[in-house]
């Protein structure tokens, strides 16, 4: 396969999980897929194989790396790079996700109100957190703390 083929699959791959997350926030397929862990093992491990694909088998630009950000813009321009870093966004913001959503549910947030955030969690995520962490503020239910609220 490709790397475009690779980059359809992992965005796909993470679409179930959103839809539950937005949709089925408290059915038993959302806590077993959403909430256990599964998404960030799986690409945990994708981003393990393209990081030594990168490291141990040269499929990384010639002058890349992470110290300026014109060798970072080069080690992306590699497409194993490229796809190593999308597959680390889409994990990162499917965590935070699942995790407004469990922060949400625990402090009875209305679930409506937290959808947008949600949305915006998965296409720019840092914005989504803030969302969320504003939002659970005007509610009242903000702790100067980011740990889940005890159940």
């Amino acid at each position: 396969m490709d790397y475009g083929t690779y980059y359809s699959i992992v965005n796909y791959a993470v679409m179930p999980a959103w839809l539950l997350l937005a949709f089925l926030p408290k059915h038993a397929v959302t806590q077993k897929l959403v909430h256990s862990g599964l998404y960030p093992v799986v690409f945990g491990l994708l981003y393990l194989v393209l990081w030594v694909r990168a490291l141990a088998f040269g499929e990384s630009a010639e002058g890349g790396g992470f110290a300026t950000l014109d060798t970072v813009m080069t080690a992306f321009s590699h497409p194993n790079v490229a796809l190593m870093g999308w597959a680390h966004y889409l994990v990162f913001d499917l965590f935070v996700g699942a995790w407004i959503g469990r922060d949400a549910a625990k402090r009875s947030v209305n679930h409506i109100m937290v959808v947008p955030c949600l949305i915006f969690a998965f296409l720019a995520g840092p914005i989504g957190l803030l969302m969320y962490l504003v939002l659970r503020h005007f509610k009242g239910v903000s702790t100067a703390s980011l740990d889940e609220a005890s159940a």
